[in-house]
């Protein structure tokens, strides 16, 4: 007995040192946000408050100090999101994730983004600004490496922690503005869809198709060729663990369409979901500056912000940067092509990938004159047809750190709007508003023009140089509007109007959230921060009901069964509203998804259907299209002795729809409901692992809103009839010039990427329920409700 009694109380004790040491491992990860640290290069006492939603308020006596102080608390919760951010851009991906990601490091590390990172550190002067300040940030971040936490990420992949320098911004910055191009995605596909059905199939997709167009002349294998590069890269870009940035609104009016008789700003970027989410917010105050800041995991200064002056965000722009042209080698010289003035040897630079368990990997990049040929980095393209990309970006010096200091220490308007001009890629609309009555937008990018003849939307010849750039536009011919008559800006990544006698060439949204925004805004002039924070979140549609209306005059209600006749009245009174227990609105996208199926995949086959959902070239297509009574798409190429019409296909397309739906989800229409097959789950790239799921991943939760409403939500047209959620809303954001210290936000989940802090996932169900919290600038306030976490020099 006493020999069990000794087992026993060995064991017990044994599992309560095992209890105390996950308990002392598990509050080691936490952040900090009390009590008192030593840092080096500060140069007095820093006090950060983290109010109830753990958001750093930064009060230093310089900025210096201030910035180290970010770059500190950054890093604590947000490290492991930092070290994907900084690995995507060089092709490091697969030193951490294995042989998975070395498609992805291949693509990106011949992109060029490492050479335009290099070139602008040099041209960058240590004695600016903009450099102390992204070095003292950096000194922070490196410091919370040497002596904070190792985040249980690192652990579980098993990766040491490495300092960050100065072309891990550049870099990341740079992938940031690849991910708004959507050239990559489209051109290859338009150009397949020409030579696979011709121009009258393309014409009624509304891509501008010019009749004097000369393209170049392509084989069978140029189509093989240009579907795997469409298929490549769509395959690269959705297999990032990191979110891709895809759309976005922003309204601001003036003072005369306002209550109080200020301005008031609204802006919700549209960005990939994932855990943790996009932005990290801060707030620093010192003598000469303050900034209420959202920045971009590893970026010093915030691409959103406001202080009690100015607000300014973003949306994207959605143009043109990025073209791929068609080059021809030398028929016998090896690494020669075909240049307007003869031939030319391509520079030629050897890569090394590291792969985990892996031996290491080494990549010839061919540059162009036009840039990097994709054939040596997507394995399924032909060696015999060379396809280089030209992306704005990387044909020009980065300047777009500069920029973002620029706009976040403006002290008028011209500040903003200069710091617009050097922007060159991506393609960014800039909002503003200020305390003074002024509101404006900019679209920042180098815009530029080729000759007539050229459809940017096709692989270009590369050969002569007729279809290269003929000139690059100065800032002021961009599209811009500043204090206008009207009284007020916006943007919802739709075309632009043009001021210098040309449309801007570009990838842009279709008019459904612009015009409900315009329907909404004009006739009002009495907005306040409460109506406002209603509108961010509306989910009706101006355009779907309008589409209902074709479906409506083309069915015979006599032949339909009982569920479709059910199903037939919903949408036919459906007021285009999204709620999560609407009904309407799971019958009308599986009704969508037969219409384009029935409609379109006959003539591209089923992966270029596929590839086609993708594009936003579908978004703008799909209205025009039902309102056509004859196209040459209605018709299914695969009947022999029958021609379908508009009111075959749309008849088909609704009884196959409401036939999969009962399939689906039963036969009582009323628990149809939205919210069951349109979900969002925050993905966190350790939670595709079963076993972690739950501790990483936040969600899946049923969710409002749906494609190209004002609450904007990405989710791919499917046969299974779920929509998984991929995009929406980074944040919603509303800046009241009134009550500047009453301004609101929310986050999707929450503002740290530590799974051990409280604030992992604190906004979830607000941001679900469309609540927001404030965005906190009285120092009292702050300080009452906030724990406070004190740096001092360290001697």
């Amino acid at each position: 007995m006493r020999i069990i009694k000794k087992i026993l109380l060995i064991l017990s004790i044994l599992l309560l040192l095992i209890l105390v040491v996950g308990w002392m491992y598990y509050t080691s990860l936490k952040p900090n946000y009390s009590g008192n640290i030593n840092l080096s290069d500060i140069q007095n006492e820093t006090d950060i408050y983290f109010d109830d939603f753990g958001i750093p308020h930064i009060y230093a006596e310089s900025q210096q100090d201030a910035m180290t102080a970010l770059g500190y608390v950054h890093a604590q919760d947000r490290l492991w999101q930092m070290e994907l951010m900084r690995r995507i851009a060089p092709g490091r991906l697969s030193e951490i994730f294995g042989k998975d990601m070395l498609q992805n490091d291949q693509f990106f590390k011949s992109l060029g983004i490492e050479e335009t990172t290099s070139k602008s550190i040099k041209n960058l002067k240590p004695a600016s600004e903009t450099y102390k300040l992204a070095t003292a940030y950096l000194n922070g971040v490196n410091q919370y490496i040497e002596n904070g936490a190792t985040p249980i990420e690192f652990t579980l992949i098993g990766i040491e922690k490495e300092k960050y320098q100065l072309s891990d911004i550049y870099n990341i910055l740079g992938y940031m503005s690849f991910s708004f191009a959507m050239a990559h995605k489209t051109d290859p596909l338009l150009t397949v869809l020409h030579k696979k059905l011709g121009t009258a199939y393309l014409k009624e997709l509304s891509i501008d198709i010019n009749p004097n167009t000369t393209l170049i002349k392509t084989s069978n294998q140029d189509i093989e060729n240009f579907e795997n590069l469409v298929s490549s890269v769509q395959n690269v870009m959705g297999n990032l663990p990191t979110p891709a940035f895809i759309g976005s609104n922003s309204w601001v009016v003036s003072s005369k369409k306002t209550a109080t008789g200020n301005v008031l700003f609204a802006n919700d970027p549209h960005i990939g979901y994932s855990q943790p989410s996009v932005w990290f917010e801060a707030h620093i105050t010192t003598p000469n500056y303050e900034m209420y800041g959202y920045h971009i995991a590893g970026v010093p200064f915030p691409l959103l912000g406001h202080n009690r002056n100015y607000a300014y965000g973003l949306t994207m722009f959605e143009n043109d940067d990025l073209d791929f042209y068609k080059e021809i080698n030398h028929p016998s010289k090896e690494n020669s092509y075909k240049t307007p003035t003869g031939y030319a040897n391509y520079e030629i630079t050897s890569k090394t990938i590291k792969v985990k368990d892996s031996s290491d990997v080494t990549i010839e990049v061919r540059n162009s004159r036009h840039g990097p040929i994709m054939n040596d980095v997507i394995d399924q393209i032909s060696q015999t047809e060379p396809i280089a990309m030209s992306w704005v970006f990387t044909q020009n010096e980065s300047e777009i750190l500069k920029a973002m200091y620029t706009i976040s220490h403006a002290s008028e308007m011209n500040d903003v709007k200069k710091g617009a001009s050097m922007i060159h890629a991506p393609g960014l609309n800039i909002m503003y508003g200020d305390a003074k009555g002024n509101i404006a937008w900019w679209a920042a990018a180098k815009l530029y023009k080729h000759k007539p003849h050229v459809n940017r939307k096709f692989i270009l010849d590369g050969a002569s140089s007729e279809d290269d750039i003929v000139e690059y536009l100065d800032f002021s011919e961009n599209p811009m509007a500043e204090n206008p008559s009207w009284e007020y800006v916006y943007s919802a990544n739709n075309q632009p109007d043009t001021i210098s006698n040309m449309l801007y060439p570009g990838y842009y949204l279709s008019e459904d959230r612009a015009k409900r925004i315009v329907d909404l805004i004009e006739p009002k002039n009495d907005w306040n921060k409460d109506a406002f924070g209603q509108m961010i979140n509306d989910v009706t549609s101006a355009i779907a009901p309008k589409n209902i209306q074709q479906l409506v005059s083309t069915i015979n209600t006599t032949a339909l069964s009982e569920t479709e006749l059910k199903s037939f009245e919903i949408l036919k009174k459906w007021d285009g509203s999204n709620q999560v227990n609407d009904v309407a609105p799971t019958i009308y996208n599986k009704w969508i998804y037969t219409y384009l199926k029935n409609t379109f995949e006959d003539e591209l086959g089923e992966k270029l259907f596929g590839q086609f959902l993708k594009t936003h070239i579908l978004k703008r297509m799909i209205a025009e299209q039902l309102q056509k009574d004859t196209s040459i798409w209605w018709d299914n190429i695969h009947t022999e002795n029958k021609i379908e019409t508009k009111k075959d296909i749309l008849s088909s397309s609704f009884t196959e729809a409401i036939s999969s739906l009962e399939k689906q989800l039963g036969s009582d229409i009323s628990t149809w409901n939205w919210g069951k097959v349109h979900t969002l789950e925050h993905g966190h790239p350790l939670g595709t692992i079963d076993a972690l799921k739950g501790y990483f991943n936040v969600g899946p939760f049923p969710v409002k809103g749906a494609r190209e409403v004002i609450d904007n939500r990405g989710y791919t047209y499917n046969k299974s009839g779920i929509y998984n959620v991929t995009a929406g809303p980074s944040t919603r954001r509303i800046i009241d010039f009134s009550d500047i210290e009453n301004s609101i936000s929310i986050l999707p989940t929450g503002q740290s990427g530590n799974p051990f802090s409280e604030h992992y996932n604190d906004q979830s169900e607000m941001y679900n329920n469309g609540e927001f919290r404030k965005m906190k600038l009285n120092k009292e306030e702050i300080i009452k409700n906030g724990t406070k976490l004190t740096i001092k020099p360290k001697k």
